[in-house]
């Protein structure tokens, strides 16, 4: 993952090295979390990205995303990036893919499910979608005043009976820091926030992730897809990566794309936009069932 791409004001790096020792340093490091809705348009872009430098600069990186998230409006059209059109499609886009992944992984039988909502701003993914399919959701949010709207927005979903669907917990922490309880989670999801993280920390973050899902779950991550390598956005510290990006750091975390989908019906200048359900075991072929046909008998044209 070592090749070219662009940041937001159309400046060239001729690697993913060149461009973290560039904002970073020298060694490898990540930015802030916040639900970053789909904001810059589509750039041009070539190449990957890899991971900074030195401490200071590591943290001066965090506190830039952190810096720009905290002057925005604590609503749906401030943590879209001034796009609130786009958050019905989205909601819609969410459940059609998810739905059948819950039925497929943890069949008919009733279970207690549990989702962690991470980069989660006002509640919006929380309060629109995740509650209808989870009996408890916790939020992960680095910004405070995002995750006071959140508790206000998701006030009548708390404190709930044990079989309702409810906000349970709220954390005021970055990705980069952040370790799930062990063994809590059906469903990781993780929207529109990976790209504050480096490539180390968005690797060191699902690697601790991991031993947050139960038996079965899984993560999806539906994200920002660059055309090609990687777009750095200078306004608010963030990456968006490639899909090809993408699928060598899930190798890097010894994940396995179970299921991919792409969202559709948003605006044509924003960024293209994937879901992927992310599996930590590989999984298995499926067979089709029919008999292969040797190469040599004869058989029916249908005209």
């Amino acid at each position: 993952m070592d090749s070219a791409g662009f940041d937001s004001e159309g400046r060239e790096f001729s690697s993913a090295t060149e461009m973290w020792a560039a904002e970073i340093g020298a060694a490898t490091s990540a930015p802030a979390s916040a639900e970053v809705g789909p904001p810059a348009a589509a750039a041009p872009s070539n190449g990957e990205a890899g991971a900074g430098t030195g401490e200071g600069k590591r943290k001066e990186w965090y506190s830039k995303g952190i810096s720009y998230w905290q002057g925005v409006e604590a609503s749906t059209e401030g943590v879209l990036g001034g796009y609130g059109c786009v958050n019905d499609a989205d909601v819609k886009g969410s459940d059609a893919f998810l739905r059948p992944l819950l039925a497929e992984r943890f069949g008919a039988a009733k279970r207690h499910l549990v989702a962690l909502d991470c980069g989660s701003g006002i509640g919006r993914v929380t309060k629109n979608f995740l509650l209808r399919h989870f009996n408890e959701v916790d939020l992960v949010e680095p910004v405070s005043h995002f995750l006071e709207a959140a508790r206000e927005n998701l006030a009548g979903c708390m404190d709930v009976g044990q079989d309702t669907h409810k906000a349970a917990n709220f954390y005021c922490i970055p990705l980069q820091d952040f370790t799930p309880e062990e063994g809590r989670y059906d469903v990781i999801w993780i929207q529109w926030c990976i790209g504050q993280l480096t490539d180390d920390d968005f690797i060191s973050f699902f690697n601790r992730a991991k031993v947050g899902l139960k038996r079965d779950g899984f993560f999806v991550l539906k994200e920002n897809i660059a055309r090609n390598g990687f777009v750095l956005d200078k306004e608010d510290n963030s990456v968006t990566r490639s899909d090809a990006y993408f699928r060598e750091l899930f190798k890097k975390c010894g994940l396995y794309i179970h299921n991919i989908k792409n969202q559709k019906e948003l605006p044509e200048e924003l960024f293209a936009v994937k879901m992927y359900a992310l599996v930590t075991s590989e999984p298995k072929i499926k067979k089709s069932g029919k008999r292969r046909r040797p190469k040599n008998s004869p058989h029916v044209i249908r005209s």
